[in-house]
């Protein structure tokens, strides 16, 4: 089973590669849209705001090829951290700007949510299962996950929403639109639990 790892400029792509790599996949760090076709999985990481890494991808050609190999080819795509987020229809991280829109929803900032607590979200947190899915596999529910963000993804439709973290309110912490999934915490940095929930993506079918 063959996964790509986007390299558009924003990503920790190292140790999302070695995570990957100790769970037995075939890593391919895509350096050009067109590595896209030749593989069965897609990771889009991210860290930074959600302006700048849309125009990273827009000036490198990702946003049509996303569109080709996920929304008409149907491969499995996972969104880590700032890669979640621009799942998402648009941002508000700068200036207000549109997303890949593969799941219905806004990105703002935590504390116009509701969350009183200190900004960035950073550190370990509970995730908390909304609904049944497969990235939960051999996961107990409220096991831990490593956060760090400021903003955080609110889905338009709550059937999306599979998980969530408290962090004096609640937070989005994964969503899933059929065969596009997305976290806001890091699984390559999430020890046991991170490990299984790659593996369980990478172990996913679609029917």
């Amino acid at each position: 089973m063959k996964v790509a790892i986007i390299n558009y400029g924003m990503g920790n792509l190292n140790s999302v590669r070695r995570s990957f790599e100790e769970i037995g996949a075939d890593v391919v760090i895509a350096n050009h849209p067109s590595c896209l076709y030749e593989v069965d999985r897609i990771i889009l990481p991210g860290v930074g705001a959600f302006t700048e890494g849309m125009a990273h991808l827009n000036q490198g050609g990702w946003v049509t090829a996303l569109n080709d190999v996920v929304n008409i080819q149907k491969k499995p795509l996972l969104g880590i951290c700032l890669g979640m987020q621009m799942l998402a229809s648009k941002g508000y991280e700068g200036a207000a700007t549109e997303g890949l829109d593969f799941i219905s929803g806004e990105v703002r900032r935590i504390d116009l949510i509701g969350c009183d607590e200190r900004i960035p979200h950073m550190g370990w947190n509970e995730v908390r299962y909304k609904s049944e899915n497969v990235m939960f596999n051999s996961i107990p529910n409220l096991s831990d996950f490593y956060f760090v963000h400021s903003y955080a993804f609110v889905p338009t439709n709550s059937s999306n929403l599979i998980a969530t973290v408290d962090y004096g309110c609640e937070l989005t912490a994964i969503v899933s639109n059929n065969h596009v999934f997305g976290c806001q915490f890091h699984p390559e940095k999430s020890s046991k639990a991170g490990r299984q929930m790659l593996k369980n993506f990478m172990s996913y079918s679609v029917c």
